[in-house]
């Protein structure tokens, strides 16, 4: 592949929900434009974009990929990013690196679920769209429907840069309002605009020219004059509206069928700006905030959006250059890890081809393989120059699931593995739970922690096992009592002697206090440790149910040795079983995690998340109001909300989502005490038995 300086280069992402067609419309731009030789089917996997074995079995992306397409000596990098809402990191991440998006709405569903969660990103971003109603050849396609639902949804205004010549099965290709001509199949020619259609054209380009005129006032005072403006007083005006975001222009296109492509990818270049021409990037450097336009001559600054594990090449870097300008086996710095890194092979990514490359030029997004501290988010830089440029925020994960290793020989690796998958996707993480012993790992949804595990397997070639992760309850006291145990053994030779007498209380300002009250000589002070490290050993495990006990204090204030036989074993155990002897007669209770949630769904479904919540013990709190959305701000029991992720979105038509974070522990009503204690002495008898 050819060199491309920075005016050159597009960086733009596809965005929708899931089949809304943005595979099928990459790869329709790169045979419209002869980078391949045929079409690839999703059905057949012979698509550029989705290469990996689980894209193919699953037909769906579920990762982005990069697809650059040369037309008209530029270079168009297309960022195919997944649909499914489970994989929202993706987008982000391919918004973070991306100067303008392409919104696909279905001419049949209009706008989706997935669509508004895209375009809500694209906002965060304020990236100058595009949408294209797709799939005019579809039945029951409608262009005027298709174009409302998103203009409902949408504050900004939009206006149609094409109408559809035909649609549904007559689909033959688009009318252009700016050229006032139409484009057959894919578009390599211009025709004059069929009769019947010229009124509704020309109705059409009167509303797309006074949008344009907006943008620049001498442009409107001339509209104003004569009524009209010239094609190319037009394509300035929408020019300037498209990049201050004013308005978003409107294409119809069939991906699938190759109709519509050309003119699409002409306006991509003509109102998509190039990374020159959107505002410099801001990274923080030695003095405090730096603005990095994007020039070869600046300093060097490499974004990483993305990074795959490869079974053959090892770990791939994705990485956009925002400032300067790379040359193959360099040295650079990364400035977050401190870590130097060598830039050995450098590569443009077309879907799994890679194509070698000497020089990368600002504002191109590039790959290198083999760098071993650098991760997803990481700034690399000159040494001499350090610089670090923002991360965007993505959402918290919320679904967990207990993670075990298929095998004995795959335990040692878990660590290590579920630690590269969380420095691949950033909406995964993973830790271990000391009150249960669980390893969780945590995702957007039980589709992404199945690919994740999938990716494992293949990628890592580690086999790990998922459970249904436990709520981390504890146990704890209500009020004072008083224990003793004797621990006396003889079986020939020394034997084994201690008695323990302790009191206990319940200790809310710390999680463990141990003291005594020991006079006269019947204990000697020097077996307190033992006697410590034995309750300590209760305290992990908990009495009842198996939870660790906590706020708790032990008092030690007699006992009884023997000269010969008693050792510190001996009170490690009388102390271990006088605790749990005091922890039964001290009213012990089960306390649960509580958790301040926010739930933000559609108003219309207010009533029935609300209803829900109340079945599962919730308190609600309090409702706010945003833009036809509600946010109920509620306190729930975590045990209560651990599947709540697919719950919601299935309540809500996906458009329902939440946050969750610790709050405090709770006493568990005693019915659902006891069912939690039956559980775990069931357990225990099987283990016995085993």
């Amino acid at each position: 592949m050819k060199e491309y300086t920075t005016e050159f280069i597009r960086n733009v992402a596809l965005v929708s929900h899931g089949s809304g067609g943005k595979t099928m419309l990459a790869e329709a731009f790169l045979h419209a434009a002869g980078v391949t030789t045929r079409l690839g089917k999703i059905d057949e996997g012979t698509t550029v974009s989705d290469f990996e074995d689980e894209e193919i079995r699953r037909k769906l992306s579920l990762s982005t990929s990069v697809v650059p397409v040369e037309y008209k000596d530029h270079k168009i990098n297309l960022l195919d990013t997944p649909g499914y809402t489970d994989f929202v990191g993706e987008v982000i991440s391919a918004l973070r690196v991306a100067d303008g998006a392409v919104v696909l709405v279905d001419a049949v569903a209009g706008m989706e679920v997935g669509t508004e969660i895209a375009w809500s990103h694209c906002d965060v971003f304020k990236l100058p769209r595009f949408v294209v109603i797709n799939k005019m050849d579809r039945d029951n396609a409608d262009f005027k429907k298709a174009l409302a639902s998103v203009q409902e949804y949408s504050p900004v205004r939009l206006v149609p840069v094409q109408i559809p010549w035909g649609e549904k099965a007559a689909f033959k290709g688009v009318i252009d309002l700016v050229t006032m001509k139409a484009y057959a199949n894919e578009g390599k020619t211009a025709e004059d605009i069929p009769a019947d259609l010229k009124p509704a054209a020309d109705e059409a380009r009167t509303a797309l020219m006074e949008a344009a005129a907006e943008g620049d006032d001498a442009l409107m005072e001339k509209y104003f004059a004569n009524s009209t403006l010239t094609n190319e007083e037009l394509a300035k005006g929408l020019k300037a509206i498209v990049r201050s975001g004013a308005y978003i222009p409107v294409f119809a296109a069939s991906g699938g069928h190759e109709k519509g492509i050309l003119p699409l990818l002409d306006a991509i270049l003509k109102l998509i700006p190039s990374p020159a021409e959107v505002p410099a990037a801001v990274a923080q450097g030695k003095g405090g905030e730096e603005t990095l336009p994007a020039s070869d001559a600046g300093p060097l600054a490499l974004y990483v959006w993305k990074t795959t594990a490869d079974p053959f090449v090892g770990k791939l870097t994705y990485f956009r250059i925002y400032s300067g300008t790379l040359q193959g086996d360099v040295r650079i710095w990364n400035q977050v890890k401190s870590a130097e890194e060598r830039m050995a092979g450098l590569s443009i990514m077309r879907g799994k081809e890679t194509m070698p490359v000497k020089t990368v030029h600002s504002g191109d997004i590039a790959i290198v393989a083999k760098l071993s501290a650098t991760s997803t988010g990481d700034t690399l830089c000159d040494k001499g120059h350090p610089l670090t440029l923002p991360m965007p925020k993505y959402p918290n994960a919320l679904f967990r699931v207990a993670i075990k290793p298929k095998t004995q020989a795959d335990a040692a690796k878990i660590s290590p593995t579920l630690t590269r998958l969380c420095e691949e996707d950033m909406t995964l993480s993973w830790y271990q739970e000391h009150a249960t012993g669980q390893t969780i790992l945590q995702g957007m949804g039980d589709q992404h922690i199945d690919v994740a595990i999938r990716r494992a397997e293949g990628k890592l070639q580690v086999g790990l096992m998922t459970a249904e992760p436990k709520v981390p309850y504890r146990e704890g006291i209500t009020r004072k009592a008083d224990g003793n145990y004797r621990h006396k053994k003889q079986s020939g030779g020394s034997g084994q002697f201690g008695e323990v007498w302790l009191r206990i209380e319940p200790c809310p300002e710390m999680d463990f206090e141990f003291t005594d009250e020991l006079v006269g000589m019947n204990l000697s002070k020097s077996y307190l440790p033992a006697i410590e490290k034995g309750i300590h050993a209760t305290l992990q495990t908990g009495v009842m149910a198996g939870f660790p006990l906590s706020n708790v204090r032990v008092i030690v204030y007699d006992g009884k040795e023997h000269p010969v036989d008693s050792k510190p074993v001996a009170f490690e155990i009388a102390g271990r079983e006088a605790f749990k002897l005091a922890v039964r007669d001290a009213s012990p209770v089960l306390f649960e995690p509580i958790m301040n949630v926010r739930i933000t769904v559609p108003d219309a479904n207010m009533g029935d998340v609300m209803g829900d919540l109340n079945s599962r013990r919730g308190r609600v709190q309090g409702t706010e109001s945003e833009r036809g959305r509600t946010v109920v701000v509620a306190q729930v029991p975590l045990v209560e909300m651990l599947r709540y992720t697919t719950v919601i979105r299935s309540m809500t038509g996906g458009r329902g989502v939440f946050t969750m974070e610790f709050d405090r522990y709770e006493i568990v009503p005693n019915h659902l005490a006891q069912e939690i204690i039956a559980a775990h002495q069931k357990e225990q008898e099987a283990r016995q038995e085993e």
